[in-house]
């Protein structure tokens, strides 16, 4: 089992990844395959579970040998760490090719992103209109409106990506920011009601279709 945290104090995580461990560790007991005393206990931990965390005290606290966590940058958010060790499970799901397809994709929009002229640069302008949205016409809100099944998860992925990060009122240095920042991301279960708000709400509402 892989636990993904780079803090490994995250409530939501860490309370799977303890079910995770005695589900595992009542299911090996139940077998006769451990005889449910420390020591076995500790080893079976040891050799079933790996780590994807910034902090090697708490991953072995868990249990977990050190020698199986994968480290990253502790200055990088874990949301933002997918093609680093924090994308281990989609290695393991997708295969290393798939992986590397995606890190390509990353380098890409990477160098566009540096190298395009701000006034063409897609990826800028849709952050400044993000700002523009905010500050200037006041919205509370972006929906987000996937148009194939496929990505029916994004707009949950992005609240996650989105709102958390954006969910702080200090800067990186530490001083206060001066704008308004964060805005709620709609469309995870899109249907009537989010339907309504789109259309009938006073105020407006940006609004994404991928």
């Amino acid at each position: 089992m892989v636990i993904v945290s780079k803090t490994f104090t995250t409530l939501e995580t860490m309370t799977n990844a303890r079910e995770a461990r005695t589900w595992l560790l009542d299911g090996l007991v139940a077998q006769g395959a451990i005889d449910g005393f420390d020591e076995s206990v500790a080893e079976a931990v040891k050799k079933h579970f790996v780590a994807v965390s910034t902090n090697l005290e708490l991953v072995a606290r868990f249990g977990i040998d050190p020698e199986n966590a994968f480290g990253f940058w502790n200055w990088v958010g874990g949301r933002y760490s997918v093609d680093a060790a924090v994308g281990l499970s989609l290695i393991i799901a997708y295969g290393p090719k798939t992986f590397s397809d995606l890190l390509s994709g990353f380098h890409d929009i990477d160098t566009y992103f540096c190298e395009t002229p701000l006034e063409k640069n897609v990826v800028a302008l849709m952050g400044l209109i993000n700002v523009w949205y905010v500050n200037f016409f006041k919205a509370e809100s972006h929906a987000v409106l996937p148009y194939n099944q496929y990505m029916h998860r994004f707009p949950a992925y992005l609240q996650q990506l989105t709102m958390e990060s954006n969910g702080k009122s200090t800067r990186w240095d530490g001083t206060p920011v001066t704008t308004e920042d964060g805005r709620d991301i709609l469309g995870r279960g899109w249907h009537q009601r989010t339907a309504r708000l789109l259309s009938a709400h006073s105020s407006g509402n940006p609004s994404d279709s991928r």
